[in-house]
C-alpha cells in the first residue's frame, strides 16, 4: 500500500534522491556482504588447510598443537559471528532494554576489569546518567578500551563529564594518533590500519563499528581526534537523562 511518503507520489526530483539512496543502501550492503564473506573465508580456508594435511599425512601431525589451531581459528569464527549478529539486533534489542543508566558508575565498572591488565586512568564526574541499553555501552566502552589498548605506550585515560545537555566519554590512548584522513574509515567494518589491527593481533574487525552503531542508536556520536598528549582520543557524546 502506499503511504504519503511513497516513491510512487513522490516528486521527480525527490524520487531521483530516493533512487540514489536506495542505490547507495545497496552498495553499502553488497561491500559489508563481501567483507564479511572474506573475513568468514579467511579463518574457514586455514582450517581447511591445516585438517586437509593432518588427513593426507597423519603420521606428521602434532595433535595438541593442530588442536589448538583449530580452536584458534573456531574461536574467531565463533567471535565474527557474535559481532555480526550484534550488529544486526542494537536497534531492536535497544527498544526492549533502554532504562536509566549510571554512567558513572557503568565506567568504573567496566574500566576496572582492565586496570588489573593496564594502567588506566579514570577521571569521571559522578552521577551522569543516560536513557540507555546498560549492556550495550558496556560493549562499546570494551570495544574503545581493547583499541585504545593496542595502541596505548604507557597509560589509558578515560574520563566522564557533563557537557552541554549531553554525557560526554572520552578514551584516550598515548599511542601514534590516527591521522584525520582515516578518522572516519576506522569506523568502517573489518578496518584495520596497520599491524597492530591485523587478524593475527586484533579482534574481529567490528569493534568501532559496533561502538559507533551503538552511540548512534541512542541518538549519540562517536568521533575520534587527537588525545591531548599525543595518541587519539575516542569522543562519545550522548544525550543526558537529566
Amino acid at each position: 500500500m502506499s503511504g504519503p511518503f511513497s516513491a510512487d507520489r513522490a516528486r521527480p526530483g525527490e524520487q531521483c534522491a530516493l533512487r540514489h539512496l536506495k542505490a547507495s543502501l545497496l552498495d553499502r550492503q553488497r561491500r559489508f556482504a563481501t567483507d564479511a564473506s572474506h573475513e568468514l573465508r579467511t579463518p574457514l580456508a586455514a582450517l581447511r588447510l591445516q585438517v586437509e594435511a593432518a588427513r593426507l599425512h597423519p603420521g606428521d601431525v602434532d595433535l595438541p598443537e593442530l588442536l589448538n589451531h583449530v580452536t584458534d581459528g573456531l574461536d574467531r569464527l565463533e567471535g565474527i559471528v557474535d559481532d555480526l549478529l550484534l550488529l544486526a539486533t542494537i536497534e531492536s534489542d535497544l527498544d526492549r532494554t533502554r532504562q536509566e543508566v549510571d554512567l558513572t558508575a557503568l565506567v568504573e565498572t567496566v574500566a576496572a576489569g582492565w586496570a588489573i591488565r593496564d594502567d588506566v586512568r579514570l577521571d569521571l564526574q559522578p552521577g551522569v546518567t543516560a536513557h540507555a541499553a546498560a549492556y550495550q555501552l558496556a560493549r562499546l566502552l570494551a570495544n574503545l578500551l581493547d583499541n585504545a589498548r593496542r595502541h596505548t605506550v604507557h597509560e589509558l585515560k578515560v574520563g566522564l563529564r557533563r557537557a552541554g545537555g549531553h554525557a560526554e566519554l572520552t578514551v584516550a590512548d598515548d599511542g601514534k594518533g590516527i591521522a584525520p584522513a582515516d578518522r572516519e574509515r576506522v569506523f568502517q567494518p573489518f578496518t584495520r590500519l596497520d599491524t597492530a589491527r591485523s587478524r593475527d593481533r586484533g579482534g574481529t574487525g567490528l569493534g568501532l563499528a559496533i561502538a559507533r552503531d551503538i552511540a548512534e542508536a541512542h541518538r549519540g556520536s562517536l568521533h575520534v581526534e587527537d588525545a591531548p598528549d599525543g595518541g587519539a582520543c575516542f569522543v562519545l557524546r550522548l544525550p543526558l537523562l537529566r
